[in-house]
C-alpha cells in the first residue's frame, strides 16, 4: 500500500496517464494478490475452526455426561438436577462459544500485530520504539483485570446455574408445589436467585467495559502519537509519504488486533470459567460411603430372605451395597465367592441383579419401549412376556393403543399400581438371578397391592430374592427374615420363630397391627 500511495504522491501534479498506469502495475497487482490470498486463508481457518470446535464440544459433553453416570449415589444426593443439567448445556455451550470466538479471531490478531509490528521495524525502527515502550504497562494492567474478572465470571454462572436449578425444581416438582399452594413462594425464591445472576452478570459487564474502555484510550493515543512522529520525519525528508502512510495502517492493523483481543477478553474469562467447572466434574472421583455396622449375612441361592425394621436402621442401604450405588468402607460382599467390586458394575446391573423400587420411575415414552428399558435388544413377543409375568398384560392391552400408549413424563398418565407393575416387567425382562424388592408395594393401596404382590410372588420362582419390607403381612412366607437395628443383625429366623422370640420382630408387628392406619 505504500507503493501504491508513493505512486498517487508522485503523479499528484502530473498528467501522465500512460506512465502513471504502468508505475501502479506492479504494487497494484502484489496488492490483489494478497487481498486474494487472505481471502482463501480466512475461509480456511473459519471453516477449520468451526469443525475443531464442535469436535472439541461433543468430546467434552459425552465426557462429562459419561463421568455423571459413573457418580456415585451421593453424588446425586447432593447435587440438584438443575445444576448438572447446567454444566452438561449451559457450560459446554459457553465453552465452545469461547473457543471458537478467542482462536478463530485470536489468531487472526496476534498474526496481524506479528507482521505488522515485523513491517513497522522495517519502515522506522526508531518511532516503532517509541510506540512499543507503552505495552508492557497496558499488559500488567490487563493481567490484573484479568484475575478478577475470572472470579466474578465463576461466581455469576454458579448463580445462574442455581437459579436454573430452583425452576427445575419447582417444574419438576410442579403437583406438590400446586397441592401446598406454593407457586407465589417458588416464584420469589427464582426472582430472588434471578436477581443475584443479574447482579453479578452485571459487575462483569461493567468490568468487562471497563477493561476495553482503558484499551481503547491508550490504542486511540497510539495513532496520534505516530501520526504527529511520522508528520515529523516526513518534514525533515527521513520518510517518504508512502512510508508514512505505511507505517500508519499497519499501526491502525496493530490497533484493531488489540482491540479485537480485548473485546475477547470477556469471552476467555467466561470460557476459561465454564471450562473449570466442565473439568471439575468430568475429573471427580466417585467415592461410596456406607452405614452398616458389623453386618454378617450369607443369602442361600434360590431363596427369599426378608430384611426388616424401623425407618433409618439400614434397610435400604443393603439393596444400594448390591447394587454398588455405594461401596463398603470395610468387609466385602461377594457374588458365589466374587467379591462384586471385581466384577463390572454394568454387567452385574444389566445381567445379574434386578431392582424394583417404592417410587419406580419411568420415561415419558411408550409402555413398551419403558419395560425394553431393562433389555435394549429384547423382542417384542419378549417384552410382552415379562408384562404376563408381571400382571401387566391385561391392563395394557385395555389401553387404545395397547404397548404403544405414552405414559407421560414420569408416568403419570398410570396408578401407582399401573406403574410398579410395568417396572417389574422391566426388571423381569433381563432375567435376573438375584431380585431386589425395595419396599416395592408399601406406596400403594390395599387393592394395588394385592395385584401387585400376585406379580411378585410369580416373578419370585427360582429367583434369590432379598426383599426389604415396611409392610410385614407381606413377607411372613420368607425363608429368612432379617431384623436390623442401628445397622446391625439383631434377629433373624422364621415369621414363626420370631413371633415367639417376643422381641424387636414381636414389637414392629405388634405396632403394625395395633397402628391407628392398620
Amino acid at each position: 500500500m505504500g507503493g501504491v500511495i508513493n505512486v498517487l504522491a508522485k503523479f499528484s501534479q502530473s498528467k501522465d496517464s500512460e506512465l502513471f498506469i504502468s508505475e501502479m502495475k506492479m504494487p497494484v497487482m502484489r496488492l490483489v494478490g494478497m487481498y486474494v490470498a487472505q481471502s482463501v486463508c480466512t475461509f480456511f481457518y473459519i471453516n477449520m475452526l468451526s469443525k475443531l470446535g464442535e469436535k472439541i464440544a461433543y468430546e467434552l459433553k459425552t465426557d462429562l455426561f459419561a463421568s455423571i453416570l459413573r457418580q456415585d449415589i451421593a453424588f446425586f444426593d447432593k447435587q440438584r438436577t438443575g445444576e448438572i443439567i447446567n454444566r452438561l448445556t449451559a457450560d459446554v455451550q459457553d465453552f465452545k462459544s469461547s473457543f471458537k470466538q478467542t482462536v478463530s479471531g485470536g489468531l487472526r490478531a496476534i498474526a496481524q500485530i506479528i507482521g505488522s509490528s515485523v513491517s513497522l521495524v522495517i519502515i522506522s525502527p526508531q518511532m516503532t520504539f517509541i510506540t512499543l515502550l507503552c505495552i508492557p504497562s497496558v499488559i500488567a494492567v490487563g493481567t490484573l483485570f484479568g484475575s478478577l474478572l475470572r472470579v466474578t465470571s465463576r461466581r455469576a454462572q454458579e448463580q445462574t446455574e442455581k437459579t436454573t436449578a430452583v425452576a427445575d425444581e419447582a417444574v419438576g416438582n410442579i403437583r406438590t408445589v400446586r397441592a401446598f399452594a406454593m407457586e407465589d413462594q417458588e416464584l420469589e425464591l427464582f426472582d430472588s436467585e434471578a436477581e443475584l445472576a443479574t447482579i453479578l452478570n452485571q459487575n462483569l459487564g461493567f468490568g468487562i467495559g471497563l477493561f476495553q474502555a482503558g484499551t481503547n484510550m491508550f490504542l486511540n493515543s497510539m495513532v496520534l502519537m505516530t501520526l504527529y512522529m511520522g508528520g515529523y520525519l516526513l518534514s525533515t525528508n527521513r520518510l517518504s509519504a508512502g512510508e508514512v502512510m505505511a507505517y500508519l495502517m499497519a499501526s491502525q492493523t496493530i490497533q484493531r488486533s488489540l482491540a479485537q483481543i480485548s473485546l475477547l477478553f470477556g469471552s476467555v474469562v467466561r470460557g476459561t470459567a465454564s471450562g473449570a467447572r466442565i473439568f471439575e466434574y468430568i475429573n471427580m472421583k466417585p467415592t461410596m460411603p456406607t452405614v452398616l455396622d458389623k453386618f454378617n449375612l450369607t443369602v442361600p441361592s434360590g431363596k427369599t430372605v426378608a430384611i426388616v425394621g424401623a425407618s433409618g436402621n439400614g434397610k435400604s442401604t443393603v439393596v444400594a451395597l448390591i447394587e454398588r450405588f455405594y461401596d463398603v468402607n470395610g468387609g466385602s460382599i461377594t457374588l458365589d465367592g466374587q467379591d462384586i467390586r471385581t466384577l463390572d458394575p454394568s454387567w452385574l446391573r444389566g445381567r445379574v441383579l434386578g431392582l424394583i423400587s417404592q417410587e419406580p420411575i419411568l420415561f415419558g415414552t411408550s409402555i413398551i419401549e419403558n419395560i425394553r428399558y431393562g433389555k435394549p435388544e429384547a423382542t417384542d413377543e419378549e417384552v410382552r412376556q415379562a408384562a404376563v409375568l408381571a400382571n401387566a398384560d391385561e391392563f395394557i392391552s385395555n389401553f387404545p393403543k395397547g404397548y404403544n400408549t405414552l405414559v407421560g413424563e414420569r408416568g403419570v398418565t398410570l396408578s401407582g399400581g399401573q406403574k410398579q407393575r410395568i417396572a417389574i416387567a422391566r426388571a423381569l425382562l433381563k432375567n435376573p438371578s438375584v431380585l431386589l424388592l425395595d419396599e416395592a408395594t408399601s406406596a400403594l393401596d390395599t387393592e394395588s397391592e394385592k395385584i401387585v404382590q400376585a406379580a411378585l410372588e410369580k416373578a419370585r420362582k427360582g429367583r434369590t430374592v432379598i426383599v426389604i419390607a415396611h409392610r410385614l403381612s407381606t413377607i411372613q412366607k420368607a425363608d429368612v427374615i432379617v431384623v436390623l437395628h442401628k445397622g446391625q443383625i439383631v434377629e433373624m429366623g422364621t415369621h414363626e420363630s420370631l413371633s415367639k422370640l417376643k422381641g424387636f420382630y414381636w414389637s414392629l408387628t405388634y405396632q403394625q397391627q395395633h397402628s391407628p392406619a392398620g
